[in-house]
């Protein structure tokens, strides 16, 4: 059995489609992980959250920022700030319901103890280590199950920038679903950088990426991840980021967690070559 994590697809369905077959990929066997952000600004949400459902339980997906605006988009359409034109495919369809009930169930992290990876759309703030990063995705998991208008209609937001245990309420909620779905920098002392989004080149004096904190908790966990299109592929001991910017004119990343092998890069537009 391969398992493949794949990044950010955000609507690219042919790429996708075509990565799938250049990998091989089996759903009787094999097992797919995905980092989030399926949806946006590519020509075809619709088709991916399709394809990414009908896989079933072989597919392994957690929300990103993106996944999230759009049920915003769907639920509580008055306090999403932006309605993205490259949704209204996914509105209008007549598998609304099924598809947005589908990626509403998705978590926000996932842990394989067995396979030694941790899966997430973003980061972690430094204070968190995985069984912490875990326990708080599973609030926010709740929160969309039991009440999933009153977490979208108010997760928007930068406050509260740093963590604490003692935050409650909407204000714990809104920073775990800011850093799961939207971190990519933070400062010495722990805050979210949020408005950050330039590669690590050019960031801002004091501006760390989250995994470059000296104080990280979650330092020696494996952990793969998207969200930064422009820091792109990044292999070290205990990280992966794989959102190389498909949507972007770049390309569509696959990497085996089960074993040693080369990423697999499809270029965007080969699927149409």
């Amino acid at each position: 059995m391969a398992v493949y994590a794949i990044g950010d697809v955000q609507g690219c369905q042919a790429e996708f489609s075509a990565l799938l077959e250049q990998l091989r990929f089996d759903p009787a066997c094999d097992r797919l992980w995905l980092t989030g952000d399926l949806v946006n600004r590519g020509p075809d949400s619709l088709g991916v959250l399709r394809s990414v459902r009908a896989l079933g339980d072989t597919a392994t997906v957690v929300l990103g920022n993106h996944d999230l605006h759009l049920l915003a988009m769907a639920w509580t359409p008055a306090t999403a700030p932006v309605c993205e034109p490259a949704l209204r495919a996914v509105l209008e369809a007549p598998d609304a319901a099924e598809l947005l009930d589908w990626l509403a169930a998705r978590p926000l992290l996932h842990h394989d103890a067995a396979l030694g990876w941790t899966l997430l759309h973003a980061g972690l703030p430094p204070q968190w280590d995985i069984t912490t990063a875990a326990a708080c995705a599973r609030e926010v998991e709740q929160a969309l199950r039991d009440d999933p208008r009153a977490l979208l209609a108010r997760m928007y937001g930068d406050q509260p920038a740093r963590w604490s245990p003692q935050l409650t309420g909407m204000d714990r909620l809104r920073f775990i679903v800011n850093s799961l779905t939207r971190l990519r920098y933070v400062d010495g002392g722990g805050n979210l950088l949020l408005s950050l989004t330039a590669p690590p080149a050019a960031a801002p004096s004091g501006a760390l990426p989250w995994f470059r904190h000296p104080e990280r908790a979650s330092r020696g966990a494996q952990l793969v991840f998207g969200h930064w299109a422009a820091l792109g592929y990044l292999a070290e001991p205990g990280l992966r980021c794989l959102d190389t910017g498909c949507v972007w004119g770049r390309s569509l990343c696959a990497i085996r967690l089960d074993r040693e092998a080369e990423p697999v890069f499809l270029p965007c537009g080969a699927a149409a070559a």
